[in-house]
């Protein structure tokens, strides 16, 4: 989140702040400069523009340092006088390259438990819906501060927050030596302390805590799925979102989570005394650890590096477990995915190496992946005159990783309890990477919804129209359940077998499809 620009218009609020929230949460203010808040911690000051109010940088938990590192985090401390929440706080520990050719280099702080809210500038009579945006980057990299929701803040009339949570090994890390419930879970364990400060302190930045939409893409939208599953998270939220993260998928089990910490441990020297000789390495030594396999397009989610460990007390079954036996939580579901979701997969480990897939290798390849299956797999994806893009198909229409067919079994799941929206973004982003065709790939939708991370330079007039329609959309849904709104196509509830809502630009783009038919999902859920 780009802080917004400074103070250009001074406007005179005098609010009276709820006497009585939730739990215990938020002492009453009389608000005369709509540039301070007064939250349970102390004051803060953020920053005022005409349309919008940001407030960044707030810790929401206890900095996860020292012997806190792999715990489950504490509670924040209270300050004394005004804090300043002008700037985002720091992002957690994580490896960024400075530009192609250049070896990442480690960023951020283990000190990062920090979150930033946006709200609309005039604040209204009522509480506003609340969105809690859970940040992508395969577990290893972003931070809350990347993503500006201010459109959606604005244009929705919705109280936005976006937050860090630990990444990488200090996120998942699940060795025997670890006593805490949160072992293999402790950036759930983050998300949930943040929505624990939503519910008890969102109330005075005019947000309604009893009215809270979690929504994330990629590893955000896997975090949703842990949400909907963990007894830790029950009543912390009302909706969910998932955009590009499969709730059909698994997560590592505990004993696979372990084995690897076991190894790694034993890489790092700490075959005994484990848990304080890693406690002991400098935080640059845990940041390599399997990160060149975040981006692998041929493996399940299961097989990255870092993720969730279901089987544990802090997420006892896997998401569509606990959706087909009835003990996720039972709320409204927006699950969608991108038209094209793995050419950028695809794209990165073969044609960006200078190694396109050849003729040769896609059977082989496809032999390595479904066996004596790969024969049928071949016949209904033949591999044409550009098999880096027939490889691209399949994996986007199985989806084990991300993508279409492995969304249809937790939506049939999620749908037999509560409402469920599905979609599909089909708005190719015209980019390409090494000459490869990107078409609506994965994140392809973020810049219809919030400013970040894949900005596109200009909308068209239609894709402006995309993007109004997209943001009405999600925030029709966070305020009541159901998307639809007058002056919108109708997005019909999903129906097992039934179509899906397209979205993308022009006359007939946001309009019902066949997604089963399209992504031979009959084909892949056989199988």
């Amino acid at each position: 989140m780009k802080p917004p620009s400074r103070i250009l218009a001074a406007l005179v609020m005098a609010l009276l702040l709820p006497l009585l929230l939730p739990l215990g949460a938020g002492v009453a203010h009389a608000e005369a400069d709509p540039a301070t808040v007064h939250i349970s911690q102390g004051v803060l000051r953020g920053l005022v523009a005409p349309d919008h109010r940001t407030f960044a940088g707030i810790p929401y938990a206890a900095p996860p340092t020292g012997d806190r590192r792999w715990r489950a985090p504490g509670p924040a401390s209270a300050w004394a006088g005004v804090r300043d929440a002008t700037e985002p706080g720091s992002p957690c520990p994580q490896l960024s390259g400075d530009g192609p050719g250049q070896p990442p280099q480690p960023v951020g702080d283990e000190d990062c438990l920090f979150l930033n809210v946006t709200t609309p500038a005039t604040r209204p009579a009522e509480r506003l819906p609340v969105v809690v945006w859970i940040h992508g980057g395969g577990f290893v990299q972003g931070a809350g501060g990347d993503y500006d929701l201010t459109r959606m803040a604005t244009q929705g009339r919705v109280v936005t927050v976006t937050l860090n949570y630990r990444l990488g090994a200090l996120g998942f890390l699940d060795h025997p030596a670890m006593d805490d419930p949160y072992a293999g879970n402790y950036a759930l364990a983050d998300q949930q302390a943040a929505l624990r400060w939503v519910r008890r302190d969102i109330a005075a930045f005019g947000g309604d805590p009893g009215n809270v939409t979690i929504a994330g893409q990629s590893a955000g939208g896997f975090s949703v799925c842990a949400h909907l599953t963990a007894p830790g998270s029950r009543g912390l939220f009302q909706k969910a979102i998932v955009q590009s993260g499969p709730c059909g998928n698994a997560f590592v089990t505990r004993t696979a989570a372990r084995q690897r910490a076991t190894k790694i441990a034993a890489d790092l020297g700490c075959a005994t005394r484990a848990l304080a000789c890693l406690r002991a390495k400098p935080v640059a030594e845990l940041l390599p650890i399997r990160s060149d396999q975040v981006f692998t397009a041929t493996a399940r989610i299961g097989d990255m590096p870092w993720i969730f460990t279901a089987g544990t007390p802090a997420l006892p079954a896997q998401p569509l477990e606990g959706l087909r036996r009835g003990t996720a939580a039972r709320v409204p579901l927006i699950q969608g995915n991108t038209r094209d979701e793995m050419r950028p997969f695809v794209a990165v480990q073969f044609d960006a190496q200078g190694r396109p897939v050849t003729a040769q290798q896609y059977p082989e390849i496809l032999t390595g992946l479904f066996g004596d299956g790969a024969r049928a797999v071949l016949e209904r994806y033949p591999a044409g005159d550009q098999p880096s893009l027939a490889l691209a198909g399949v994996l986007t229409d199985w989806g084990r990783k991300l993508g279409a067919c492995s969304q249809l079994p937790a939506d049939d799941a999620a749908a037999r309890r509560a409402p469920v929206y599905a979609y599909e973004f089909a708005e190719s982003s015209g980019q390409q990477i090494a000459g490869f065709p990107l078409g609506a790939g994965h994140a392809a939708e973020l810049p219809y919804l919030m400013d970040g991370p894949g900005a596109i330079p200009a909308f068209s007039p239609a894709q402006r129209e995309l993007s109004r329609d997209m943001i009405a959309y999600w925030t029709r849904f966070a305020a009541t359940g159901d998307p639809n709104a007058p002056g919108l196509p109708r997005w019909a509830a999903y129906r097992s077998g039934g179509p899906v809502l397209s979205l993308a630009s022009g006359p007939h783009g946001v309009r019902p499809v066949d997604f089963v038919g399209d992504h031979h999902c009959a084909f892949w859920n056989q199988r």
